[in-house]
């Protein structure tokens, strides 16, 4: 005969399956923190009128620029994600409950690499998701201005980058997988993830009450807040282009070149080369191999080592 299910013994083993999620967690191979500043929000939404606070930081970039921040209202909404498991009373009374544990731990592991989900998703939709100026963040028109008060002449400036290939004369825009050049050796970084709420697992405890006596199941649930943004286009490059030497230094020139309004050097360089899985043999070669072939001859790489490598397995390519 099976014991009865009591709140008592759902509890004992919420402990254990706590336990288990946690140690899921601790299992997730993040990535986001390579090229994503993480922000701690108190709120609903943060609005990130905050950078222009200070000096030092607003002398960087520019007054209008965080004038700008300001009067866009520039602000990241926090968003609850979840995940449910759902268990059968049933088997609570025939006491075969072991069966979950894995699943436990990889709701964990997934909760733990959720943020590098919606950071590198956010990266791939850059090109068509608005930043603080009202242009996508990556975007050829850029504004700008002449004087470093923010007025004069309106320069558009680009950080996305589309290729011609084919033969001369029938030539058409590039539409294979894009990749990413971007400083990320500032505190601020070119993508913000805001977490309001770590991933916890929480559970419906009463055998009598809520799906546990209507649907005669026992729902755990894990649960965080958090979104993500766009912090400053100046600081990354994309590049709707084939992966090579060319097109690399194309990229390095673009983003060590950006200036501030009156055209003062931002003074940028580059630290790291973001590539989906599709291009990862390629970005090793250009990056790692101690030797290459330029004009028919043997000579030595020099981009080796020339930058961090991600290869970011959460991201879709991105094509033009």
């Amino acid at each position: 005969m099976s014991t009865p299910t009591t709140p008592a013994m759902i509890e004992a083993l919420f402990t254990g399956y706590k336990s288990d999620f946690q140690n899921g967690l601790g299992m997730a191979a993040s990535q986001y923190k390579q090229i994503a500043m993480t922000v701690t929000s108190n709120t609903r939404s943060n609005t990130f009128g905050w950078l222009g606070q200070f000096p030092h930081f607003r002398e960087w970039i520019g007054t209008r620029v965080m004038q700008q921040m300001a009067a866009h209202g520039y602000s990241i909404t926090n968003k609850t994600w979840e995940d449910t498991v759902a268990i059968s009373r049933d088997d609570f009374d025939d006491d075969i409950l072991g069966i979950y544990s894995p699943i436990f731990q990889e709701m964990g592991r997934a909760a733990g690499c959720f943020p590098d989900e919606l950071v590198f998703q956010a990266l791939a939709n850059a090109d068509k998701t608005a930043c603080y100026d009202s242009q996508n963040f990556f975007d050829a028109e850029h504004p700008v201005y002449e004087k470093v008060d923010g007025t004069g002449k309106v320069i558009p400036t680009s950080n996305l980058f589309t290729a011609k290939v084919g033969a001369a004369g029938a030539t058409t825009a590039y539409t294979g997988p894009g990749w990413y050049l971007m400083d990320c050796t500032r505190v601020i970084k070119p993508i913000i993830y805001q977490n309001r709420r770590n991933p916890e697992l929480v559970m419906q405890a009463d055998p009598k009450q809520g799906v546990t006596f209507t649907d005669n199941q026992i729902v755990f649930g894990a649960s965080l807040r958090s979104n993500v943004g766009y912090g400053f286009w100046q600081m990354a490059q994309m590049m709707k282009a084939p992966l090579d030497g060319d097109m690399f230094w194309e990229a390095w020139q673009s983003i060590t070149d950006r200036k501030a309004d009156g055209g003062r050097p931002l003074g940028l360089r580059p630290s790291v080369l973001v590539v989906p899985p599709s291009l990862e043999k390629v970005a090793t070669k250009l990056l790692e191999r101690e030797l290459t072939v330029d004009g028919g001859a043997t000579t030595t790489n020099e981009l080796k080592g020339k930058v961090s490598l991600v290869v970011a397995n959460w991201m879709p390519a991105a094509t033009a």
